[in-house]
């Protein structure tokens, strides 16, 4: 029994399948030095953002130095001349620091945007260059998590990170020095606390990572059911399936739930635990200060401002603290990044040629295709079609009529032997010179979301407006389009969702008119038709295919009578080779009996003979 008709490739370069907690095995490492590469277009600008960041951290330690200065000598030597000028200075420098917020808040977010765009841009571009065998294999929703949330989150960091270390850093390391200043052995005695809190960063901070890539995943899930869901909904709302779809969703949504259970537990735990810690370094404050105090081993504005000090030598502890929360979600995330970033792109052969406009001979030569999860697909067919001439590929589906039609332009790689146009071997071309020279229309059309004239021109960018208008005429849409309130400017909807099949199937012909390629394939491009709407498409393609080579796959038999060559393809094997002449004669054959078969049932379809 045949084998469906797709899959993936076991070529290994090829069938890639993105995990969903791998990312926690990448190398952090070298997940930190990838990500310092996207600051390098930005250093200027973060450098002046760092200055910034460091001045405000300096200017943070001035109100317990002034407040220090009040207690000791302005105050108590009745320098009030000195105590406004003291006041009014750190209200200058208060206010310099609101600039200097400003600045890191709106260039600092700007930096993270330009980098999570650039970003956005790589993985985009990426994308255009994975081959189809890692499509098949990944669902849209979950690769669009990953251009949209799991970047946002890494922009975030790529703004909040640098500068929330700097300015802890700097503020932990200044106000160290201060308190020292003031009393060294209680200083060391609340810096002792420090160790603790370290330790109980370092045991839930792997757990933080693990829980997070673990709620990612479960939002990829519910992208992608969402994805699925809405595109579909015509179909669920045909078939009645309101209730199962729904029930989809909540298994997905479940599992994002239990996903974000444990994540907000790890971080709950964190949190507590860490902001137990600080809260200790009040206590410890408290009593040894009120000892050291007691003791007289320092007086009251010491000890005045050591409180007022300490805080600003917790307050940066908390911040990093916060930090960890981020930090978490944006290394996940651009771990995420950077798994689809190394997925292999499809790649061409060393030295491989551009031959320019082909004149479409081809020649299929002994080849062999297996996919991944499947036995072998393709099995030793050999095919040829001269310039111009029509070759039909017709039989059983899932026969490998399909999977054919995709290696000519080779969107999946041959297991063995070899496709030639004009006698060269097509692994030898650049894959863009080849797909240049082959124009497809495919039962499925998809167009995009946009006008009719934005669809036709995507068959050649830099076609001019009388091209465009040239191709919709020889597709015979011309008509039907200047009956429209805007023409060639209406827009189409999503997926093309205002038109009818036909209209889709015209505006997709017009698109490889428009494209001109020597070579042309026809998969099942009128099977989804009615008879009526068939003819009139049937004698816009008969346009499209004359002068061209052309290899069109069908299921009514009555749409290939006059091709040059048809051949019957069953379980991956040619099973029959011949006119439609020739394959009726063949009494018993495959194909005479599918076409006898057709004709009793009243498919009548298509162009009569001549």
């Amino acid at each position: 029994m045949a084998k469906k008709d797709n899959g993936t490739p076991r070529d290994g370069s090829h069938g890639s399948r993105l995990t969903e907690t791998s990312a926690a095995k990448i190398g952090e490492k070298k997940l930190i030095s990838r990500f310092i590469h996207y600051y390098r277009p930005h250093r200027v600008m973060l450098t002046f953002d760092m200055l910034a960041s460091i001045m405000i951290s300096v200017i943070g330690m001035v109100y317990p130095v002034i407040t220090n200065l009040m207690l000791k000598d302005l105050i108590p030597n009745r320098k009030f001349r000195m105590v406004i000028i003291a006041g009014l200075s750190v209200l200058a420098l208060y206010v310099l620091r609101l600039f200097l917020r400003y600045f890191v808040q709106y260039y600092g977010h700007m930096i993270g945007t330009r980098m999570q765009a650039q970003m956005r841009r790589d993985l985009f571009s990426h994308l255009q260059r994975l081959p189809f065998s890692f499509y098949d294999d990944n669902e849209t929703g979950k690769i669009m998590t990953r251009l949209t949330s799991d970047l946002f989150d890494v922009s975030e960091l790529a703004h909040h990170g640098p500068e929330n270390l700097l300015i802890s850093t700097t503020m932990f390391i200044l106000a160290f020095i201060y308190l020292s200043t003031i009393n060294i052995w209680l200083t060391l005695i609340i810096f002792a606390c420090v160790p603790i809190l370290i330790a109980v960063s370092v045991h839930y901070r792997r757990r933080m990572r693990e829980a997070f890539t673990e709620r990612r995943a479960g939002n990829a899930v519910i992208n992608a059911s969402l994805e699925s869901s809405i595109s579909g909904i015509r179909v669920t709302k045909a078939f009645t399936n309101t209730q199962r779809e729904i029930e989809k969703f909540e298994k997905g949504n479940g599992m994002f739930v239990e996903a974000c259970r444990k994540s907000y537990s790890a971080m709950a735990k964190f949190h507590s635990s860490s902001s137990f810690i600080t809260d200790v370094f009040n206590v410890v404050i408290l009593i040894a200060g009120g000892i050291f105090l007691y003791n007289g081993k320092i007086d009251f504005a010491d000890y005045s401002s050591f409180i007022v000090s300490v805080n600003l030598f917790i307050s940066p502890i908390n911040t990093l603290i916060s930090f960890m929360e981020q930090y978490q979600n944006g290394v996940t995330g651009f771990s995420r990044f950077v798994e689809l970033m190394d997925m292999p792109e499809e790649k061409d052969a060393p030295g491989a040629v551009d031959p320019g406009r082909l004149d479409g001979s081809i020649s299929i030569e002994n080849i062999n295709f297996t996919y991944e999860r499947s036995d072998e697909i393709i099995h030793g067919i050999t095919l040829s079609v001269n310039r111009g001439e029509t070759l039909a590929l017709v039989g059983p589906s899932g026969g490998g009529k399909t999977t054919l039609c995709h290696l000519i332009p080779r969107f999946y790689p041959l297991n063995g032997g070899r496709i030639t146009i004009d006698g060269i071997d097509t692994a030898s071309m650049t894959s863009l010179s080849l797909r240049r020279n082959i124009g497809i229309v495919q039962q499925d059309v998809f167009l995009f979301n946009g006008t009719i004239y934005d669809n036709i021109l995507y068959g050649r960018p830099d076609a001019t407006p009388e091209e465009v208008y040239e191709a919709a005429a020889r597709a015979n849409i011309s008509e039907w389009v200047g009956t429209l309130e805007n023409g060639f400017d209406t827009e189409i909807g999503e997926r093309g969702v205002k038109l009818s099949g036909g209209q889709k199937q015209r505006l997709s012909i017009a698109r490889v008119f428009l494209k001109n390629p020597p070579v042309l394939i026809l998969d099942e491009a009128t099977s989804a038709l009615d008879n009526t709407t068939e003819i009139m498409i049937q004698r816009s393609l008969d346009e499209l295919t004359r002068g061209r080579t052309t290899i069109v796959v069908a299921h009514r038999l009555s749409t290939v009578r006059r091709a040059t060559k048809i051949a019957v393809i069953s379980e991956g094997r040619v099973a029959e080779l011949g006119t439609h002449e020739e394959l009726m004669e063949r009494e018993g054959g495959i194909y005479s009996r599918l076409y006898r078969l057709q004709f009793r049932d009243g498919d009548t379809a298509g162009l009569p003979e001549s």
